[in-house]
């Protein structure tokens, strides 16, 4: 079996970055996409805070260039998802859902984060007839109706602001009496005649009508304890995400979910670097995520390095800051 120099799991900006920069140093690396290539920024609507595009674009075409640039040096990409690791041992195991099963010197996991649930009845009965988490792919089934948006963070209020193309009315659903969103995209969901607020206010239901799809959702007032019934046509959750890190139990360190990373993008297991979502809960940006997926690239291409002179064990010692007879 080949051994790779390096395997990338994940294909958002700090996948593809780290892709770029692996291949530019000549480590011919194989990043593997997962189910969505591009993670969540393919589903964001318009990118108008990324450095270098002023006019702002659609969130597909920078995944686009992102993944044309990374190719175009080199990176080979498998459309596929990766569904088991062993980084016990050396060189690092990687298995997929197709069946395949990789060996790889070193490993950048950037597996990003799925949307969180609101975990109440009829959220999952009604996925896909009425409930979303993501207003770009399905705002156009909405025209001309009215929909609910939970949340009020960044995405949430843009992609109310996006919907506000379709429907005829917007409601944002808040548990808190203010938005957590940037003063601008606050400012234009507040002069945007479409959008309207309901504050202090959790949906406790999603219920279906007569054609088995979203009718209305039950609401509670978390201050008053006032519970409501309110007709929509759709409910559309953006209330944070949740790291794509399952398949690193008990193989890396994690804490609330989250991979563990020191600041050069070095897991507990020396020769595996992460990098996005999956180790940032804090920034969350595309900008940021590109960096680290350079970090982690320059670190796993210095680890290679470092291998090739002193063999992995040695290695991985002088990384756990150990004596090797200790290692």
């Amino acid at each position: 079996m080949t051994i790779e120099n390096v395997i990338i799991i994940g294909s958002g900006p700090a996948g593809f970055t780290a892709g770029l920069y692996t291949a530019r140093a000549q480590l011919n690396p194989l990043l593997i996409t997962g189910n969505e290539i591009g993670g969540q920024v393919a589903l964001t609507h318009e990118i108008e805070n990324y450095p270098g595009f002023p006019e702002g674009l659609p969130g597909p075409e920078l995944v686009e260039r992102f993944q044309k640039q990374a190719e175009r040096f080199g990176t080979r990409i498998e459309y596929d998802y990766v569904n088991e690791v062993d980084f016990h041992r050396h060189p690092f195991i990687v298995r997929t859902q197709s069946g395949k099963e990789y060996q790889a010197r070193s490993v950048i996991v950037s597996t990003g984060a799925t949307p969180r649930k609101l975990q109440v009845p009829g959220e999952e009965e009604l996925t896909g007839r009425g409930v979303s988490y993501c207003g770009t792919c399905d705002g156009f089934f909405f025209r001309g109706k009215e929909v609910v948006v939970v949340g009020g963070g960044d995405s949430a209020i843009e992609e109310g602001i996006f919907l506000t193309r379709f429907a005829t009315k917007v409601t944002v659903i808040h548990r808190r009496d203010e938005l957590r969103a940037s003063k601008i995209l606050q400012k234009r969901a507040f002069e945007n005649e479409k959008m309207d607020f309901i504050w202090d206010t959790v949906v406790e239901s999603i219920n279906a009508g007569e054609n088995n799809a979203v009718a209305s959702v039950t609401l509670r007032n978390v201050k008053t304890g006032e519970i409501r019934e309110f007709p929509t046509d759709g409910v559309f959750i953006f209330i944070g995400h949740v790291p794509n890190s399952q398949i690193f139990e008990g193989q890396l360190e994690m804490k609330d979910g989250y991979v563990v990373t020191n600041k050069y993008m070095h897991t507990s297991v020396p020769g595996v670097f992460a990098a996005g979502e999956i180790q940032d809960n804090r920034f969350r940006q595309v900008a940021s995520s590109v960096g680290q997926g350079t970090m982690a690239a320059m670190e796993a291409e210095k680890f290679l390095a470092e291998l090739e002179d002193k063999g992995y064990e040695q290695v991985r010692a002088e990384m756990l800051g150990l004596e090797l007879a200790g290692a």
